[in-house]
């Protein structure tokens, strides 16, 4: 159900009407930097339209997302890129920014900004990085997301409080398209910053944050954003999807993942986007990448968006 706001309600979830949109999670692991090419060409060749890119800059082996993501820029020509999601406490919010609007400026506007608070203080500790807990961590995200939609507009950014000293800069280049920030969260503080603060919400993989649990932290989103003025509906809803197309559960594969034949893939999807929420799928693959993101682009991305189609058009 809906309330007169257009909030969903715990017993029962809408279908905010966005476009629904689909997305390929990429492995930064250095060691697999020909595969991971291969897949972003395979992709966008496909027609999906995101690759997505997490950020953890303290694991060894992976490479740094920033600079990843600008080098699959210049190795596809028209999917979106997403950072999925970008620290905040090791990337000041001013000078990502500026990167994105940058790379959206190179790329004719393909860029999509997906920030955390960062998950694990020690670790960003151990780059030098501010290692925010709690209550802090959340108010210096909410302050991040509005220096950064700020930055992202142009023009003179000043921002002084405990958490930031931006003195006034003036800011630029202005994207040729809006670049979307979407914020990860799972816990209550963070879901109402992106209500109040975020362009959308970025769940953490269903193995994390399972179907069962998303209607109650939809809820939190959807009252944060009316509570502060403004349309749950207008809230992008971003489902990070770990699972494998015509494999079975099990031989060592994450419990809670998304397994079974391509119906099964289709029927989950389409129910995750209109009694869930979520309009963007980002596939995560535990079998095969380069098999599975064929059965994904071929199979099931058609079959869900005329589903979807259908649902909401009566039929």
């Amino acid at each position: 159900m809906v309330n007169g706001t257009g909030a969903a309600t715990v017993d029962g979830m809408t279908d905010y009407g966005h476009p629904i949109t689909f997305g390929l999670s990429l492995d930064p692991d250095a060691a697999a930097i020909d595969a991971t090419r291969r897949l972003a060409r395979l992709a966008d060749t496909a027609g999906l339209d995101h690759l997505a890119v997490q950020d953890h800059p303290y694991q060894p082996g992976h490479l740094d997302t920033w600079t990843l993501i600008s080098h699959l820029a210049t190795t596809t020509s028209r999917i979106g890129l997403l950072t999925d999601v970008a620290d905040l406490q090791l990337r000041p919010p001013a000078m990502l920014a500026k990167a994105a609007a940058s790379l959206s400026v190179l790329t004719g506007g393909r860029m999509r900004l997906g920030v955390g608070g960062g998950a694990f203080a020690d670790a960003i500790a151990s780059m030098g990085g501010v290692p925010r807990r709690g209550a802090a961590m959340v108010a210096f995200t909410e302050e991040s997301l509005g220096l950064m939609r700020g930055a992202l507009a142009g023009g003179p950014v000043r921002l002084r409080s405990d958490h930031h000293t931006v003195e006034g800069y003036r800011a630029g280049p202005v994207p040729p398209a809006p670049v979307p920030l979407w914020l990860g969260a799972q816990k209550p503080k963070m879901l109402g910053v992106a209500g109040r603060a975020a362009d959308g919400w970025i769940s953490p993989l269903n193995i994390y944050v399972p179907p069962d649990e998303v209607p109650s932290r939809q809820l939190i989103v959807d009252e944060a954003a009316a509570a502060a003025g403004r349309a749950p509906k207008e809230i992008r809803r971003i489902y990070n999807v770990l699972g494998a197309i015509g494999e079975p559960a099990g031989r060592g594969r994450p419990a809670g993942g998304l397994y079974g034949d391509v119906p099964t893939w289709v029927d989950t999807l389409t129910g995750w986007a209109v009694d869930l929420g979520f309009d963007t799928f980002v596939f995560w693959p535990a079998a095969s990448a380069e098999r599975q993101l064929a059965l994904f682009a071929e199979e099931v991305v058609p079959a869900v968006r005329e589903r979807v189609e259908a649902v909401r058009s009566g039929r």
